[in-house]
């Protein structure tokens, strides 16, 4: 049982700690507002067309009040450009998991105030991911639609070849028993035409909705007709003539009041029983203080146990095994009444460590305890005592429990998450339910400094071989330059930027965005659904 916090608020280390913590969430909002503050610019011309902005529909879609899990939001970032100061995060997608009509639903808005919504080189990954998760935790997929689809001067074969895998996730999301909702704001040509088509309910705003396998242009270029878009694809025709639509909407507002009379109409949640969570406390040591507590440099030791007292209800939680394996945490606590199971790093993973994570990981499942893993870890343990005493198959065993786990799993990045401790640590190819990264994070292979080092020395050693001097100088540049090639790859904004996660989030906020990922999949658990064979098919 925890006794009591070591740290102190009113210490320099702290404060230090704190003001750099701070200075990276900065970062982090600094980006996001970037995408925003582009978007809105075009609001003029949303409002010429009888519009709102994409953000405005968001805003009216979600329910008043109600938690709304952002997701993705520096998905793209220094993919459109290498230059961070005008790269654009959120891959022209507004996601999350929010409420509508007091349903539980994944929200995919295009953010059609960015180059016309067009998909940018990670919009795939991104929405390929929201899909994923909506089949994993049974939840509707609302779809609010305007985008000029794929860039075609950028045109690269392999987002055609994979985008294919976006409508067959839809007709999956359909057979599997999870509705899905096509809201028609403007235009959805070519391939993204299946967006409404492969939707189990579509409503069409009047004017602006349209959607078409392919615009005039196309069709004069390939047949020569001289046709106009509101024939081929205007949103009144296809509530008239072609069947498309379900709904005709005067404009975006009442589109999306249709949206939320759709959900609501579903009586999604008759059925649900969700159990009754008991009431829990708050930690005793506030989770404002976690800015402070953890230092953002992951070169620096901390003791994870003072994150968890402030993740954790009461702050209150036991050790599993706390004296063997001592610098791998095992943790059996409550997070908003619901009972997790923490595994948590205080340095490198050693035989001691993988052995008694294995157990808690096999224990937690039996159990059906969720796991949450908190990544500080610079992997296993080498060298020649650790490889004797079996490094490779104790951490294989971690491997192994970890992939093979039954219960959900939810994972942070607090602060280095390196090489095959990754792994263990249930890292992103180790499909998580969420994975979320704070913005003082790292992952990678290795660190720059080692990767750079670990070459130099191999350098060494062959010219030792041949019997050749080194060039001391080339020796130095050489280190800078992969130094340099780690530590950019390792930022947590570069590789959010590449869907390596579900997005970046302010430490403080990690108990509250934690419970509401554990409600979600004990929601999940309890859903029953209603598959069918292939879906809902337009008749």
């Amino acid at each position: 049982m925890w006794r009591s916090t070591s740290i102190s608020p009113d210490s320099p280390e702290f404060a230090a700690n704190r003001t750099a913590m701070l200075t990276a969430v900065e970062d982090l909002r600094a980006l996001e507002k970037r995408t925003a503050d582009k978007s809105e610019q075009r609001q003029e011309r949303f409002a010429a067309r009888g519009q709102i902005t994409p953000r405005e529909r968001l805003g009216r879609l979600l329910d008043p009040g109600m938690a709304f899990l952002r997701l993705h939001s520096l998905a793209g970032y220094l993919q459109d450009t290498d230059d961070p100061d005008t790269s654009l995060p959120g891959a022209t997608f507004l996601m999350g998991i929010g409420f509508v009509s007091g349903v539980r639903c994944m929200v995919v808005v295009d953010d059609s105030g960015i180059n016309a919504g067009a998909l940018s080189p990670m919009s795939l990954q991104a929405i390929l991911s929201a899909q994923d998760i909506a089949l994993r935790q049974k939840l509707p997929f609302v779809h609010l639609v305007e985008s000029a689809g794929a860039n075609l001067m950028n045109y690269r074969v392999e987002d055609w070849a994979l985008g294919g895998g976006v409508f067959r996730n839809l007709a999956r999301l359909s057979a599997a028993g999870l509705p899905t909702i096509a809201v028609l704001h403007g235009p959805s040509t070519a391939g993204g035409a299946y967006m409404p088509g492969l939707s189990d309910y579509v409503i069409g705003v009047k004017k602006n909705g349209m959607a078409a396998l392919a615009g005039a242009a196309l069709v004069n270029a390939a047949t020569g007709e001289v046709a106009k878009d509101a024939n081929l694809g205007g949103a009144e025709m296809h509530a008239t003539t072609s069947g498309l639509v379900e709904y005709l909407a005067e404009d975006d507002v009442h589109a999306i009041a249709l949206a939320r009379r759709v959900i609501s109409r579903l009586d999604w949640n008759k059925d649900l029983q969700m159990p009754d969570i008991r009431s829990f406390d708050t930690p005793r040591y506030d989770t404002d203080e976690i800015a402070g507590v953890v230092p953002a440099d992951w070169t620096t030791p901390y003791d994870a146990r003072e994150l968890v007292a402030r993740l954790v209800d009461g702050s209150d939680f036991d050790e599993f095994k706390s004296g063997f394996g001592a610098a791998t945490l095992c943790i059996q606590a409550q997070i908003h009444g619901h009972t997790v199971g923490i595994i948590a790093n205080n340095g490198p993973i050693d035989p001691a460590g993988a052995n008694k994570a294995t157990h808690f990981i096999q224990a937690c499942d039996q159990a059906g305890t969720p796991l949450v893993f908190l990544n500080n870890t610079t992997g296993y343990m080498v060298g020649t005592a650790y490889e004797q005493t079996g490094m490779i198959k104790h951490g294989s065993k971690m491997i192994q429990a970890v992939s093979n786990a039954r219960v959900p799993k939810i994972t942070l990045y607090c602060g280095a998450s390196f090489g095959a401790g990754n792994y263990g640590m249930c890292g992103i190819a180790y499909q998580p339910d969420f994975l979320f990264s704070w913005p003082t994070s790292r992952s990678g292979v290795m660190g720059g400094v080692q990767a750079a080092k670990t070459m130099s020395l191999v350098a060494r050693a062959g010219a030792a071989r041949k019997g050749v001097e080194l060039d001391e100088a080339r020796i130095a540049k050489q280190e800078a330059a992969i130094e340099n090639l780690f530590d950019a790859q390792s930022s947590p904004f570069f590789t959010s930027g590449k869907v390596l996660d579900h997005g970046v989030i302010d430490p403080r906020e990690s108990r509250k965005v934690i419970a509401f990922c554990l409600d979600t999949v004990a929601e999940a658990r309890r859903r029953n659904l209603n598959p069918n064979s292939f879906g809902v098919a337009r008749m």
